[in-house]
């Protein structure tokens, strides 16, 4: 069975991928579809739905007849009574008196239960669903640390409150060629100078040191660039209020990059003697000091 093309775009990316041979199944994927959806679009969809399942019944009772003080031909008295009977509201000057009305009566009432049912599920899920608010600084930077170049960047905890046992991922994806000319797209775990927390609250810079064993050892702006390099990060804790686990994940592309380049301190000592966190400099970076063997950032 043919399938039209889907484009997807990866978060951030300046590009998008064409999935071919793909199978939708929309009946199967909906209540997770439903699940990703803000709330907005959710009651949007939840309420649309409404509507369109009492204009259905409401045609049906115009077709057949048999609702008791409804005006002849009305689609809003038939509308109406439909509501009535799928909330449960109960009949004020309407009701069914004719054998076909009471047999659409039973399959709404039916409809009904099964409708309300799935809407608190799904609003049930959607509430009780954890949902991190990570914020990663806007761009990864190379500088010399201890006379070695490193790759950082900053993440934190948007919320006041904590994500004990924190631990992050971090991957390096790039394009390569096999020495028969194949063009391969390959993953390299990046080791990172601490990969947990005990607990994660508003900053931690990651790093990873780039020495001999760094997939990204020699290289430079252009060659990145060049080989199409991605960094993937994922941030695996629990929060300490809900105490259920969540994720968060990031991406940086080799544009994002700056060399020669470190992050702002945000962490400082105020006058009075008390530490003071300054957030608004999160994403601010300032040009790094060259070195010999880091030349950057390259004189203009």
């Amino acid at each position: 069975m043919s399938s039209r093309p889907v484009t997807v775009r990866p978060p951030g990316a300046d590009y998008q991928i064409r999935v071919l041979g793909h199978r939708p199944t929309p009946l199967r994927d909906f209540y997770h579809a439903l699940l990703e959806l803000p709330w907005s679009a959710t009651f949007a969809i939840l309420s649309a739905l409404y509507l369109l399942v009492n204009a259905l019944f409401a045609a049906g009772y115009l077709a057949t007849g048999g609702v008791v003080h409804a005006a002849a031909g009305s689609f809003w008295d038939a509308f109406c009574f439909s509501v009535q009977t799928l909330g449960t509201i109960g009949y004020g000057a309407m009701y069914p008196d004719a054998p076909a009305a009471h047999a659409l009566v039973v399959v709404e009432s039916l409809v009904g239960l099964l409708t309300t049912a799935l809407a608190t599920g799904l609003v049930f899920a959607k509430f009780s669903r954890p949902q991190g608010r990570i914020v990663f600084s806007h761009h990864p930077v190379v500088c010399p640390l201890n006379g070695v170049p490193t790759l950082m960047f900053r993440l934190g905890n948007e919320r006041g409150n904590q994500i004990v046992n924190a631990e992050i991922r971090v991957v390096l994806m790039r394009t390569e060629s096999s020495a028969e000319g194949l063009r391969l797209y390959r993953t390299y775990d990046l080791k990172l100078a601490r990969d947990r927390a005990l607990s994660l609250q508003r900053s931690w810079i990651a790093m990873h040191v780039i020495d001999a064993t760094s997939p990204l050892h020699g290289q430079t702006p252009e060659s990145i660039a060049a080989q199409e390099v991605e960094v993937q990060v994922m941030v695996l804790g629990t929060d300490d209020i809900t105490m259920q686990s969540l994720h968060a994940g990031h991406r940086y592309f080799a544009a994002q990059l700056r060399w020669g380049a470190r992050l702002v301190d945000i962490l400082s000592e105020a006058p009075d003697g008390n530490l003071e966190l300054d957030l608004r400099k999160f994403h601010d970076t300032q040009p790094s000091q060259p070195t010999e063997g880091f030349p950057y950032p390259r004189a203009s």
